[in-house]
């Protein structure tokens, strides 16, 4: 049963504007933030809820492990930074004890149909993990994976073509990072396809689509040169996703999740479309992309797995 409760582990920059974010949507009565520094979860808390005056009823409060019971979804913000000299995988090794820790005291309170949401990097290993940890139905284990990617995937077709994003259809799926693909097969602008918008505007060129394809792929590399982080794109997105669950929506969105065969692919958790309801991953829906992007959605699984390998002695 849907309490319209949630509770977000971390609140750095990405976990207090996904709350701020959250709490401005109006989905969720009450919204817990738990953080190492219980100081700056306090005053996230406070901050927030003096804008109690211009929003729906929400309770915004710094909790604790505890806070986890009766919550619908449990987003994990939480994370290492990486530190000089460290490798990927060092890090990644570093950031799956993490979750270790935070998984057990979540499953201590929390009830057997809470969703908990990753989003911490490399979001679709740390979702794998989580699935691992939690004992959770991989329904119930949703990663941020590329919703945001394919949300930039489709504000760059709208840039060069020129028409409403809302009306541009496509996905970026995959892994969230550098082997994500972009699937052009099934893009389409007003029910046009890519090729067909080409043939009567003379927009969306081949090279226009490598163009796009880079740019999603360095987007946050970008962003993190020029800022130092990036949160307010990845809080839509997160915002998105419980939006969906709390309205029973059966949206779909390009979540990260545990496929069990789907696209040929087992036992690794990326990024494909997959319908969102109340209860989670509803289904996942096996789009009809072409041979040479579902080969690299293989690469990039292969890519998945043997990350995940590296971690069998910690999951």
């Amino acid at each position: 049963m849907f309490r319209g409760k949630v509770v977000i582990i971390g609140a750095g920059n990405v976990g207090s504007t996904c709350a701020y974010t959250i709490m401005l949507g109006g989905s969720f009565n009450e919204i817990a933030l738990i953080d190492i520094n219980r100081s700056k979860a306090e005053g996230d808390a406070m901050d927030m809820s003096h804008s109690a005056a211009f929003l729906k009823p929400v309770s915004v409060y710094a909790g604790d492990y505890s806070d986890c019971k009766n919550a619908d979804i449990i987003i994990i913000a939480a994370g290492a930074n990486q530190k000089m000299g460290e490798t990927r995988l060092d890090l990644l090794k570093r950031n799956v004890l993490v979750f270790k820790e935070v998984i057990a005291q979540i499953m201590r309170y929390a009830d057997s149909d809470v969703i908990i949401m990753p989003v911490t990097n490399p979001v679709d290993i740390l979702t794998y993990a989580s699935y691992r940890l939690s004992g959770l139905p991989k329904s119930r284990i949703i990663g941020s994976g590329t919703v945001l990617d394919t949300s930039r995937l489709k504000y760059l077709i709208s840039r060069h073509s020129g028409v409403d994003a809302r009306d541009c259809s496509s996905y970026i799926i995959g892994e969230h990072g550098d082997s994500e693909v972009a699937a052009w097969s099934v893009t389409n602008i007003a029910g046009m396809s890519m090729k067909e918008f080409f043939s009567r505007t003379g927009k969306c060129t081949d090279d226009d689509l490598r163009d796009i394809c880079r740019e999603v792929k360095n987007s946050a590399y970008c962003i993190i040169e020029k800022k130092g982080a990036t949160y307010y794109g990845i809080a839509a997105a997160v915002a998105r996703i419980c939006e969906c669950i709390a309205g029973n929506e059966n949206s779909v969105l390009t979540v990260s999740t545990v496929l069990n065969g789907e696209y040929g692919i087992t036992d690794a958790a990326l990024s494909v479309p997959v319908q969102l309801s109340g209860t989670g991953a509803e289904r996942v829906l096996e789009i009809p992309i072409d041979a040479r992007e579902l080969a690299l959605l293989h690469k990039s699984a292969q890519i998945i797995k043997e990350n995940i390998a590296a971690l069998n002695e910690i999951i």
